[in-house]
């Protein structure tokens, strides 16, 4: 008992000699430096880690591709507006000034964007939905109502309009990803999966339908049909919830002359050339008129008048005729490269919700973009939309940096986990 007592004491006794002595050589410097100089190493290695996953090459891409198309498209709109509103009311510039701030404004929202973890949106879907709703209502609302186009999708306040289905369009691709996200398990199940996203591509559907805005309603369905494709949904089911999309389609095109005369006339765009067809003729003289140089930035006739809405939906036009063949591609080649790096960064999401939503807005960009400039080029029935970053439209522009602000957030964070 003795022996195991003093053994014990011992032990006790060189224990704290040793920690003694380890307190004494660091606090003498000996050996000081190297455990300093290995803990930095150890942090530096681990910042280098932490910021090689949040900022890829896909990043600084997308960033490069979307800022040169947005100083493109200020130059475009600066050409293609000009001469008219130095007639109308005298300034030039007073069209790009409006543009400018709007792009200034979308940067600075781009930005917050970034810095917040997309998943709080995913928290926040019930509240963007009902937000988004309550802007699609807005345009029913007397006083508040703004006609354009023959289309009744804008809304006046205080002298500023804007255009909710384009702030709509960020609403439904939140709310489609969430649902998917949630169904993953059940993406089969028509009742618990397919009919939630029907209901909410149906309201939006109808809602664009009755302001109107037949190219809005389009998109969004079929930026709800690719989302839906990419998150695995059976194509029957798909189809299905087309073909009553299509049908309720179908039945607002007939009952609109004008928008059944824009469609038809799409068949025969030369001998409609003098009524429906007149923009989408003027349209593709001025691609022709391009060549492959083109008539330098400035030197196109066609916006002198005889080509309306030159500035918005059919600027894809002015590009072709003033910078040519050499213009279409870079601005062809742009959306293609943003479309890769947009799809790059969903195969790459952290997880399904961040997939979707990447899905979701690069189809969104691309699909747009398809159709405006099928529509200019003849090649698709015209459907009024703008090009994203090109055309004129603050209310576009704001919605599309802020869709890419939430692209470039997901790919911060490239690494592919479990999660849902």
């Amino acid at each position: 008992m003795t022996v195991a007592i003093k053994h014990g004491g011992n032990v006790a006794d060189r224990r704290k000699q040793a920690l003694a002595a380890v307190k004494r050589k660091r606090e003498s410097g000996a050996g000081g430096k190297r455990h300093e100089h290995h803990d930095r190493l150890s942090i530096r290695k681990a910042l280098q880690r932490d910021r090689a996953v949040e900022v890829s090459r896909t990043y600084f891409a997308i960033i490069a591709v979307v800022a040169v198309m947005v100083l493109l498209g200020l130059v475009m709109l600066l050409s293609a507006s000009g001469p008219l509103r130095a007639v109308g009311d005298g300034s030039p510039y007073s069209m790009v000034i409006r543009q400018s701030i709007f792009a200034i404004v979308g940067l600075g929202l781009m930005a917050v964007v970034i810095r917040v973890r997309y998943q709080l949106f995913r928290r926040l879907v019930p509240l963007i939905w009902a937000v988004g709703l309550g802007l699609m209502a807005l345009p029913f609302v007397p006083g508040w109502s703004h006609q354009v186009n023959d289309a009744n999708s804008w809304v006046s306040v205080g002298g500023m309009t804007f255009q909710p289905s384009e702030l709509f369009k960020l609403s439904v691709i939140l709310g489609v990803a969430d649902i998917l996200t949630r169904r993953k398990d059940v993406l089969n199940d028509w009742r618990r999966t397919v009919v939630p996203i029907g209901a909410a591509t149906g309201a939006a559907f109808v809602l664009s339908l009755i302001q109107g805005d037949f190219g809005s309603a389009v998109v969004l369905v079929l930026i709800v049909m690719a989302m839906s494709f990419i998150a695995g949904i059976p194509w029957m089911h798909i189809g299905t919830v087309v073909g009553v999309g299509g049908f309720i389609g179908a039945i607002m095109v007939f009952a609109s002359p004008r928008r059944f005369g824009r469609i038809t006339a799409f068949f025969d765009i030369e001998g409609n050339k003098e009524h429906y067809a007149y923009q989408v003729w003027q349209g593709m003289l001025s691609i022709a008129n391009g060549g492959i140089t083109g008539s330098g930035i400035g030197g196109s006739r066609s916006k002198l008048g005889y080509l309306p809405l030159a500035h918005s939906d059919f600027i894809f036009a002015i590009i072709a005729d003033e910078l040519g063949l050499i213009g279409v591609f870079t601005v062809l080649g742009g959306f293609t490269l943003l479309t890769i790096l947009g799809m790059q960064t969903a195969l790459r999401a952290p997880d399904r919700f961040g997939m979707l939503v990447a899905a979701g807005v690069t189809s969104w960009i691309a699909i747009q973009a398809i159709v405006n400039v099928g529509g200019v080029a003849g090649v698709l029935p015209v459907t009024g939309l703008t090009l994203p970053f090109f055309s004129h439209g603050g209310t576009s522009l704001l919605s599309c940096l802020v869709g890419i602000g939430l692209l470039l957030n997901i790919s911060r964070r490239p690494v592919k986990s479990q999660a849902s």
